[in-house]
């Protein structure tokens, strides 16, 4: 996996999985970012010298703690809790909580690394940070999930602030969760912070757009990628993989600027309506109802429903991969060109597998990573924070527009670095170059801390 790094990038990703170790997730992200900054590094032999890599993939705060809780049979109930602050050089560290069975030590490091590079490529002042916990709230009451997340804060939030740490919610944290969580850290702190949790109901400081905001934001991305080749998404059928906040809102977008996207999944498999997705009807069951993704197919006589198997072997023109990590592989790739493809936006966080990458980029299928294309929820999660320090409340049409227009910003950053540094065309080293040139010219001024 190493071969692609040079020399002391090699050594410096060798020590770091070393000291890692049993973090695939993570180590797969570092490579990931160590082999697309070596033309920064040849340019900037400062960046070298200060050590700015060597100081980059260390967190700068990792905190670990016991959640203990009731469950409504009085049972007690114990969970773990994470919070990795990674790099503050751009400003408070800012990342989302996820509340999954799946969440360890180096999931929530390799997604606050991510973040690291995806928030310094709004460039909106904020750092990188990542939390969350192996609680499932899955099937919980709300009683249930509330006395959860008051556990919860009542360590993480000596922790937090908004000049210092300001948490959003991710997977598994919705409205409900993130308000259990601001209620008590408002309890704990005697404080009305409001800028210091993002993702908040819109009738108590939250933001227009921000619950559309990640999916919206990968469209808009889409958009501009196709727009190099004078080409649009209307008309195109489109892929799309999960059935929460990020997939739900892409599939809004893309439905709105013409597009036909046709599936959506959870963990039980997957469906395909060839009439074109009945967003209402997925937003009852999934945002309302909670309910599994095959019920869709029960009331919907135009849908069929597949357990198991892969949403990727559905053919399209677009792909917008929204569920979890991992979750296309080199095999998927395949299947997807041999039927069609012609452009891939990671809606979630690295879905793509490494080599499923490469497949796209060799057969220039337009490609856009996560921490470019799914740059709009914590985008629009810097505007709602600016919002909350003015006393401000933006409409929907202003935040969307304002949202647009970070989004055409990202893609002209790692268009623009891609081009710089001889890569042209390749978003996943342009969204790397410009996020790390950011702040690594950031922590040079700033010393050795």
């Amino acid at each position: 996996m190493t071969s692609a790094l040079s020399p002391a990038l090699r050594a410096i990703y060798d020590e770091a999985t070393h000291r890692n170790a049993h973090e695939p997730v993570f180590h797969q992200a570092l490579h990931e970012v160590l082999e697309s900054i070596s033309p920064v590094l040849s340019n900037h032999p400062e960046f070298v010298e200060a050590g700015i890599v060597e100081r980059l993939i260390e967190p700068e705060r990792q905190i670990m703690f016991r959640v203990p809780w009731h469950d409504d049979a009085g049972n007690v109930r114990v969970n773990r809790g994470f919070r990795v602050q990674f790099n503050s050089a751009l400003g408070p560290y800012k990342g989302g909580l996820r509340f999954h069975p799946s969440v360890n030590l180096g999931i929530v490091k390799f997604l606050g690394f991510e973040q690291i590079f995806k928030n310094a490529l709004t460039g909106q002042g904020i750092g990188g940070a990542k939390g969350g916990s192996d609680f499932d709230p899955h099937g919980k009451s709300d009683a249930e999930v509330m006395r959860f997340c008051q556990s919860f804060m009542s360590e993480l939030y000596r922790h937090l602030g908004e000049h210092t740490d300001v948490p959003a919610g991710d997977m598994g944290v919705g409205a409900r969760e993130i308000g259990f969580l601001f209620g008590q850290y408002r309890r704990l702190t005697n404080r009305h912070e409001s800028g210091m949790f993002t993702g908040k109901g819109v009738q108590w400081g939250g933001a227009e757009v921000r619950t559309e905001a990640t999916g919206y934001g990968t469209v808009f991305f889409a958009q501009e990628m196709l727009a190099t080749r004078q080409d649009s998404v209307e008309g195109k059928r489109a892929i799309v993989s999960g059935s929460g906040n990020v997939a739900i809102y892409a599939i809004e977008k893309l439905q709105q600027l013409g597009a036909k996207p046709i599936t959506a999944s959870d963990s039980s498999g997957y469906i395909v309506d060839e009439n074109g997705l009945d967003l209402e009807l997925l937003k009852q069951l999934k945002e309302v109802e909670r309910a599994r993704i095959s019920e869709y197919a029960e009331r919907r006589p135009s849908a069929r429903y597949v357990a198991g198997g892969s949403v990727w072997d559905v053919p399209g023109e677009l792909a917008f991969p929204c569920a979890t990590q991992n979750e296309l592989t080199l095999s998927d790739a395949r299947t997807l060109l041999n039927n069609g493809l012609t452009l891939v936006a990671e809606g979630a966080n690295m879905p793509c597998t490494p080599d499923a990458v490469e497949t796209f980029q060799a057969a220039d299928v337009l490609f856009a990573p996560g921490k470019a294309a799914n740059a709009g929820g914590v985008a629009t999660s810097a505007l709602e924070m600016s919002q909350n320090a003015a006393r401000q409340r933006w409409d929907f049409t202003s935040s969307e527009d304002k949202l647009h227009e970070i989004m055409r910003g990202v893609h002209a950053s790692a268009w623009e670095a891609a081009e710089f540094y001889g890569h042209p065309g390749d978003y996943v080293v342009g969204a790397n170059a410009a996020g790390f040139k950011r702040v690594a010219d950031a922590m040079l001024a700033q010393g050795v801390i």
